[in-house]
């Protein structure tokens, strides 16, 4: 595929942000390309003056809410299917380990597949956040907003989830491999094929109800719980 000399970015997207290279990689991913974008490339990527790629102060950038990161969102999707045509921020492939984000507004970030081992998301607002494929292990989620998060094959072994909100979350293909209880807001999310303990299991069932808005599957069928 060649790209035309004409080719434009959408005006939302300031052109200043980026390197050719991800310009390139940004305008494949509107016209529905498939591009990989080398890691040398994503190094290039300034984000509100912090670098992208494996700079841990990635954290600062964000800061204090992803209505900061307005211009970095494009729309296109993520690396699942389920996010297309949502605006979202990119952070694919960051490595933020041991990161702190506790009560910040983080409604609409991707941190698909991340790595956030032993990172703390407490109280932290991560309604409509992606996670898909991240690696959370170990990761404190207390009392957090997970409201229609994207936790699609993620891998929660050890993670604390006591008390967060996951409304119309959907964790199909998910490593829950943590406490069974603590969790008490589950209704209409979708654990299709995730990976849980049989106590786990056993307990989510006791409090399972409604249907998961984004793949529609009712929640006590894709715990396989016994009616």
């Amino acid at each position: 595929f060649r790209f035309s000399a004409q080719m434009r970015l959408p005006p939302n997207l300031p052109s200043t942000l980026l390197s050719s290279s991800t310009q390139t990689a940004v305008a494949a991913a509107l016209l529905g390309v498939s591009l990989t974008l080398a890691p040398a490339a994503l190094a290039d990527l300034d984000y509100q003056g912090s670098k992208v790629g494996q700079d841990k102060q990635f954290a600062a950038g964000i800061g204090k809410g992803a209505e900061k990161a307005e211009n970095s969102k494009i729309q296109g999707g993520g690396a699942s299917t389920l996010q297309g045509g949502r605006r979202i921020t990119i952070t694919r492939g960051v490595n933020l380990d041991n990161t702190n984000w506790e009560g910040e507004n983080l409604k609409g970030v991707a941190f698909q597949q991340s790595v956030v081992r032993s990172a703390n998301f407490a109280r932290a607002n991560l309604r409509t956040a992606s996670f898909f494929d991240a690696d959370l292990s170990n990761s404190n989620f207390k009392d957090s907003n997970m409201g229609e998060c994207n936790l699609e094959m993620a891998d929660l072994t050890g993670a604390d989830l006591t008390n967060a909100d996951l409304t119309n979350a959907y964790l199909t293909g998910a490593v829950v491999n943590g406490p069974k209880g603590g969790l008490t807001k589950i209704d209409n999310t979708d654990w299709t094929d995730a990976q849980l303990r049989k106590d786990q299991r056993t307990y989510l069932c006791t409090i399972a109800k409604g249907e998961n808005p984004t793949t529609g599957v009712e929640t006590r069928m894709s715990l396989l719980c016994k009616d």
